[in-house]
Order: C-alpha cells, then structure tokens, then sequence
C-alpha cells in the first residue's frame, strides 16, 4: 500500500466511502486508512467492498513480484534438485520394502507411509506451488487449485503423524518389550487412521479454495489461488487466524512435544540406565542395534522439526505483521521458507542410506543396476546375469566398485532368531556375494 500512488489512493477511497474526495484530503495516509478500515469492519459488504477498492487500487499499479530471469532461473535450479532426489530417494525406498520381504515389517511399512506421503508432496504440490510462487500467477485453473491446496495439507498432516506412531512403535518396543505387539491389522488400521485423520484437518481447503483475478496497469492481470474464508479473504479472516493455528497444533507443535518425550525416555533408558552384571553378546548387540534405530529416527524428528517450522509460523507471523506481506522482498523469503520445507521430502532417504546398513545394501544394489544397465556391451554379459539372479533369489548382495567397503551387521534378537555377523567388500564391479543369512528387522 505504501506504494500506491496517493491521487489513486485518495479517489478509490472516496469511491468506496461515497464521500467527497476534498473532505479526505485534509487526512494524511495513515488517517485515511484507518478511516477506510473502519468503515470496511463496519459495513455488511466489507468483502464486496475490499474487493472493488483491490480493484481499484491495484487497476493503476504494475503488476508486483515479478522477478528478473536469472532469479527465476536460479530459484528453479535449486528447487529441480530436490525434486529430483526427492522423487527418485522416495520411490527407491518404497521398492526397497515392498519389493523384498525381508524387509516388510512393521516400522518399514511406516516409513513407506512416510515416503508415500513426501511423495506425492513432491510430484502434486512442490512442482505446481513453485510456480504459482515463482511468477505470481495460478494458470493450472480451479480444480487444481482445490486438489494442491487439499493435497499439501494431507501429506504434512500424514507425515508428522507417521512419525508420532512410529516414535509410539519405538516407544513401546524399548520401554516395555513384553507388551509390545504392532501386528499387520493393527498397522493398517493405523494408516487408515493417519490418512483419515489428515484429510479431516484438510477439509477447509475443499469447502474454500478459490481463484482471484486482479488486472494492473498495461492490461496484466494475476491469478491467486488461495482459501476465501466466509469471514473474509488472506489475511483478514479470523476464521483462518485460528484454522492455522489449529493446523499448527495439530501437525507441529504437539507432535514434536511427543515425539520429545518418548525419545527422551528412550535415550535414558538405552545410554543412561545401568544394567546389572555383564552383559552378554546377544544382549549387547541387541543394545548397540536399538541405539543405532533410535538414533535414525531422531535424526529424522529433528529435522523434520527445522525443514517446517519457518513455513509453518510464517502464516501466523503475516497475519500480526500484515505490511510485511507487500514489501518487495517478501516473495524471496516465502520461496527460501518454501524450499527449506520442502527439502524435508529428500532428506529422509538420505538418512536412510547413511544410519541404516540394509537400506544402503539395496541403494547400493540400485546403482550397481544402473552402472551395469549403462553398460551397452555386457548387457547379456555375465555380470549383468548375475544380477538378475541376486535380485531374483534374494539373497545375493551387490558392491559397486570404487564405492567404500560397507560392514553388514545382520541382528536380530535371542527370541525371534540367530545373530550372525558377516562383512562384504568388493574391489570390482558388481561382485555377487550370496548367504543364506536372514536381514535383521528394526
């Protein structure tokens, strides 16, 4: 609004409030808009009213936030690089669990939840909101604006409370051993309740999504796609002051307070409780593996908790400094807030590949394919009939050369099965090593 030049300012005003414009003039700008304000509050059409003096105001100006090309340029440089790895992390972890049954349990099948939902973050919300965010202008039309706001607030609602049941998972599987029991029935009416729960929280965006249209000088117009709430538009409604609020709550704010406490009781009881006599090395390579899954899923909370928390405070930050949402800079801050947010949905498998020495066994195996496949001349080689019987058999394991040597360690418990220890090194590409040794369970 400060840049609105005054004559217009003061004739829309005069439009609006149906005075005569030389009774205004004797108000500076900042009397005139809280006139102007007040009188909007009052009337029964202020959102007819808002909307007319938008249109008049903004029919004079330049269309705003239009950045230079090396910036856009730039900002989507920087946004292909994760949609790339998070595109690629995520769909390789879910074939990693679903396409092996050694590796179908029930943490797993939440972290395919988890995936599933930075997944479809990735490919039906970052690519489209990047857009919209980098030209300032929706041209993917109504129902699409519906489907990507519906869609962004269900798959962060999924992904916290993913993390919360699996926080629970772990909990109940450290703490209090002899009563936990997650079977498969209890693990898919736990998704059912996730995906359930979220898009219960995303309802609004189904009921209020709407496009605006606004046209500037030199006959430009923008298109906003945004929610218009029955109490008003952005930023005036106060039905959504305490809708974002509410969100925050309920897939920030107390998500991470429990997620806290369980890993915190967890942490004392692996690294702070002291057991009685020795212990043996069933026992202590039991300990070592729960440490080592505890400290994956902290990781995966604590960034979980940086990537959002910008992104998620920004909207209650606007709407109590509401002149910030005009300054010329505002936009480079929503897309630094944005990315960082989305960056989330690559990081995980990342975390993945580098605390978890089974999902680094299969990304291995992955690139191993891919060099091979690259390979034209050895296609119907022997490597590469080797391959597919490891990945037929399920047994076999893949080291690509010049890859650093991985050291396998393959537990689980003296209740449920054997503890065997093997280790795997390959100076050539893509030398099978096969064993008959069962992969550990998280």
């Amino acid at each position: 609004m400060n840049s609105v030049i005054p004559s217009h300012l003061y004739n829309c005003s005069a439009s609006i409030l149906e005075r005569n414009i030389s009774s205004l003039l004797t108000l500076n700008r900042s009397e005139l808009l809280s006139v102007l304000e007040q009188a909007l509050e009052r009337s029964t059409q202020r959102e007819i009213l808002r909307d007319a003096f938008s249109e008049c105001i903004f029919v004079h100006q330049e269309r705003p936030f239009d950045l230079s090309w090396w910036q856009k340029l730039t900002w989507s440089m920087i946004f292909a690089i994760i949609l790339l790895i998070a595109t690629g992390g995520n769909i390789i972890v879910m074939w990693i669990v679903l396409a092996h049954r050694r590796m179908r349990t029930v943490t797993n099948y939440f972290l395919v939840n988890l995936s599933l939902a930075d997944l479809m973050m990735s490919l039906l919300n970052c690519a489209f909101n990047f857009i919209f965010l980098l030209n300032s202008n929706w041209p993917f039309g109504l129902v699409y604006c519906t489907i990507n706001n519906f869609v962004a607030h269900v798959t962060v609602a999924s992904s916290v409370f993913t993390l919360v049941v699996i926080s629970f998972d772990r909990y109940m599987a450290i703490m209090h051993p002899l009563k936990h029991h997650m079977s498969r029935r209890r693990t898919i009416l736990a998704l059912i309740l996730i995906w359930t729960i979220s898009s219960i929280l995303a309802i609004p965006c189904l009921l209020y999504s709407t496009l605006k249209t606004r046209r500037y000088s030199n006959g430009k117009t923008r298109i906003s796609c945004y929610l218009a709430w029955p109490d008003g538009g952005y930023l005036n409604s106060k039905t959504e002051y305490f809708y974002n609020l509410l969100f925050l709550s309920m897939t920030y704010l107390i998500p991470i307070v429990i997620m806290a406490i369980c890993y915190t009781l967890m942490g004392r009881k692996l690294w702070g409780s002291k057991s009685i006599g020795e212990l043996t090395h069933n026992q202590k390579e039991s300990m070592k593996s729960k440490r080592k899954v505890v400290k994956m899923f902290i990781s995966i909370v604590t960034i979980f908790a940086i990537c959002w928390f910008p992104y998620q405070g920004f909207y209650i930050f606007l709407y109590h400094y509401r002149h910030f949402a005009g300054s010329s800079y505002v936009q480079h801050v929503y897309l630094s807030f944005y990315w960082l947010a989305m960056s989330n949905s690559m990081v995980n498998p990342i975390i993945y590949y580098w605390m978890n020495n089974r999902f680094r066994v299969y990304f291995q195996l992955i690139i191993c394919k891919c060099c091979c496949a690259l390979d034209r001349t050895n296609v119907n080689g022997p490597q590469m009939q080797e391959f597919v019987e490891l990945h037929r058999s399920d047994h076999g394991r893949c080291h690509c050369g010049r890859l650093k040597s991985t050291s396998i360690r393959w537990r689980q418990s003296s209740a449920e099965s054997h503890v065997q220890t093997f280790r795997m090194n390959s100076r050539s590409i893509c030398e099978k090593r096969s064993t008959k040794d069962n992969v550990a369970i998280i």
